[in-house]
């Protein structure tokens, strides 16, 4: 019965709201852990999950040590989840009415230095297929902010190099044109003119802009792993840089050479300006470390 309204919940995601499948995703893996708790707890059915229930829920999650953004997460899928089983008059009240979120410590998002970033984009060997294709995806990377899941999903006919602009599909289904720097236009064009071809497979049409040797599009996995591995060549730490880290550095740099931060907001794909405001505090803290580098009565 739970499973079934699970089912339920996520095609209410994807045709009322339009939610993209990473999102619907996330949200059923946090409900089927949800489910297994209560199946231990001899719960079948939604009607007989009060607010107790998700306090006992809550103590075995930080039992298991879950983080609190992964418990805060796991509290937005049940809020979500319980107001669409009142909407479908599965039950009358949602249990989650009075549960308050955990409080978490505010963190700034890690940026690397502009020495750093020329050290992992010198990192492929350009004298190799692969390395001429790694290259181009690190550029533009780093030169759009693109999410990784943007990246993946990007098509051929996506990339304007001639313009130098890509168009993507970011969060919510919403398209953002994003300008491209010479040197990543540079890069992909490369790698489309002199490289691509050898990755394709024949009697296959793959249109994702970066295939791999397999002539597939890549997975966010396979993005990861990418970058690790030239994080290691560049001698840099390989747990100090991410896709995600490539995102905030590209912004905490624009806003660092004096960029607005409406513009920042548009390239970056946020909804909210308090999103992006959080790299301001990067740059504030920056300028405190130079300061005290370099002012001899810092």
């Amino acid at each position: 019965m739970i499973q079934t309204e699970i089912e339920n919940f996520k095609r209410y995601l994807l045709i009322d709201h339009n939610r993209s499948q990473n999102t619907i995703e996330s949200y059923a893996r946090d409900l089927v852990k949800f489910n297994d708790f209560l199946e231990e707890k001899n719960i079948t059915s939604m009607k007989d999950v009060d607010k107790t229930t998700i306090q006992l829920f809550l103590a075995h999650l930080k039992l298991v040590n879950y983080s609190v953004s992964s418990t805060n997460r796991m509290l937005s899928s049940l809020k979500q989840f319980f107001n669409f089983l009142v909407i479908e008059k599965v039950i009358e009240h949602s249990p989650m009415t009075l549960i308050q979120g955990a409080k978490k410590q505010k963190s700034l998002p890690k940026a690397i230095t502009l020495q750093e970033i020329d050290a992992l984009l010198a990192a492929p060997d350009t004298e190799t297929t692969w390395g001429i294709r790694d290259r181009a995806i690190l550029e533009l990377m780093y030169a759009t902010g693109l999410r990784v899941s943007e990246l993946t999903h990007l098509k051929m006919r996506d990339c304007h190099l001639s313009l130098g602009f890509i168009q993507t599909i970011g969060k919510g289904n919403k398209e953002r044109i994003i300008p491209m720097g010479e040197e990543a236009a540079f890069w992909i064009d490369k790698y489309l003119q002199e490289v691509r071809y050898s990755f394709e497979v024949k009697g296959r049409v793959e249109e994702s802009l970066f295939i791999t040797e397999r002539g597939k599009q890549f997975t966010r996995q396979g993005i990861w792993k990418t970058i690790k591995k030239y994080v290691q060549i560049a001698g840099m730490d390989s747990d100090s840089v991410s896709p995600h880290v490539l995102r905030h550095s590209f912004a905490t740099h624009l806003l660092e050479n004096g960029v607005d931060l409406r513009f920042v907001q548009e390239l970056l794909g946020h909804t909210d300006i308090s999103t992006t405001q959080i790299y301001t505090h990067i740059s504030k803290v920056r300028m405190q470390e130079v300061y005290r580098k370099s002012f001899p009565r810092a």
